[in-house]
């Protein structure tokens, strides 16, 4: 008798992982790509600070898709710059605001050094 219980739970266990990771939004709506760890690292960096001055922004929606993110081996000054990134951010989520350029500059250790925003 205790084969079956034991056997269950191991399947039950088996079977889990692999509910839990084809689980998406019940919406019907695609689920959000996941930034890179640079990208991540800007849009938290640029979220502080804008919305410090400006509290009604919430998030910030980054086109990963269409940025450069670029390695660099160059320095400002003494301060080294590792990455750069560029490209297109809205300072709405649901993208209702136009367009920005978005530069953020990464400098040792993923550590961001300046972000900017620039309307078109």
């Amino acid at each position: 008798m205790t084969r079956l219980p034991t056997a269950l739970l191991i399947a039950t266990l088996f079977a889990g992982p692999a509910f839990a990771q084809t689980a998406g939004p019940t919406s019907g709506a695609p689920a959000e790509k996941t930034a890179s760890p640079s990208v991540a690292a800007c849009k938290a960096t640029a979220l502080k600070t804008i919305s410090a001055t400006d509290p009604e922004i919430k998030d910030i929606y980054i086109d990963e898709d269409g940025a450069t993110i670029a390695t660099a081996e160059t320095k400002v000054e003494d301060t080294p710059i590792t990455r750069i990134i560029m490209g297109e951010a809205y300072l709405r989520t649901d993208r209702s605001d136009k367009p920005r350029r978005f530069l953020c500059l990464i400098g040792e250790e993923g550590k961001v050094l300046l972000t900017f925003f620039t309307v078109r």
